[in-house]
């Protein structure tokens, strides 16, 4: 399945993309030679086969050097900051509230359709590589949209309101 450069996109806000900014910083410096120096350090020690502190190092790194890999991808396809037009169009950067067909309005949820690292306080936060997300993103407000959830249930959701996050 081939991705359309508006799924490639990941819509961060500024905070957001800062955050992974100083992070990824970090990693690529202090704590990646923290590491080195833990192995450098164990592998001093001698043999390499029974050194638990040199294998929890290199396990370590490659944790690291994953998350780099991961933040470095994520910079790249970020589109920041800029918040989608208020046309009830369900696209990343909304704030999606829905309901279950057959539910009342009463248990409707809301969230927010972007990255999971942009973390607003009391939001949850799906992808739009979700099931949901994936089957609502596109959708407009009123629309009645199917997804199958990771269970294998067809499930039916009305999307009741989309609007820009605006953080």
């Amino acid at each position: 399945m081939t991705q359309s450069p508006q799924q490639d996109k990941i819509w961060l806000t500024q905070s957001a993309y800062d955050k992974l900014v100083a992070e990824l910083e970090n990693l690529k410096g202090p704590v990646r030679q923290e590491v080195i120096e833990k192995i450098s350090a164990a592998r001093d020690e001698g043999d390499l086969k029974e050194n638990g502190g040199y294998h929890a190092a290199r396990e370590e790194q490659g944790r690291i050097e994953g998350r780099i890999r991961q933040l470095e991808d994520m910079l790249r396809r970020a589109e920041v900051g800029e918040t989608p037009p208020d046309d009830g169009v369900v696209e990343p950067g909304m704030k999606v509230t829905y309901k279950f067909v057959g539910d009342d309005d009463d248990e409707a949820e809301t969230f927010l359709l972007g990255a999971r690292e942009i973390e607003p306080e009391g939001l949850t936060v799906y992808s739009p590589q979700s099931p949901l997300g994936a089957a609502i993103n596109g959708a407009s407000k009123g629309d009645t949209v199917s997804y199958v959830a990771p269970n294998g249930k067809t499930l039916e959701v009305v999307i009741l309101d989309a609007e820009p996050y605006t953080g």
